[in-house]
């Protein structure tokens, strides 16, 4: 039995991913728009309340406007190592990542293992700076000012 090449074997995948793309292209052009809309508004409108709630309103959609704009990059980088033979090979232990998680997941560069011993070793890390940034923070600092 012949084995399908590379690029032939992830056309499923491949397909998955441009209509990832896609929609993630049209969510963003949307929430532009939607942004557009709300800054051609121009005085403030509303009590205080009302204009905190637009803010966080803003605030939010500017972050999932990032996280989009990750997400397509993502999808661009899977695109580009399919069509260098790279794709399907996790990054950290270079074996195999199953094709489930992969259809899940498109744009996947490790296997569930790796992923998961990479997203405790961040957790670890953001706690350590965490408690070195509170030890940092000047005890007394009145002091000083004195």
């Amino acid at each position: 039995m012949a084995t399908k090449p590379k690029k032939q074997k992830w056309q499923e995948i491949r397909d998955i991913l441009l209509q990832m793309k896609e929609d993630t292209l049209r969510e963003i052009s949307k929430s532009l728009k939607n942004g557009a809309d709300t800054t051609l508004i121009g005085e403030p409108s509303g009590d205080i309340y009302d204009q905190a709630s637009s803010e966080r309103d803003r605030e939010l959609g500017l972050l999932l406007g990032d996280r989009e704009r990750e997400k397509v990059h993502a999808i661009d980088e899977a695109l580009l190592r399919i069509d260098e033979d790279e794709y399907g090979i996790c990054e950290e232990c270079e074996e195999e990542i199953p094709l489930g998680r992969l259809k899940a997941m498109p744009f996947a560069r490790h296997c569930v293992k790796c992923k998961s011993d990479l997203e405790k070793l961040q957790a670890q890390t953001k706690r350590f700076e965490e408690e070195r940034a509170y030890r940092e923070i000047p005890l007394g600092s009145e002091e000083e000012d004195a």
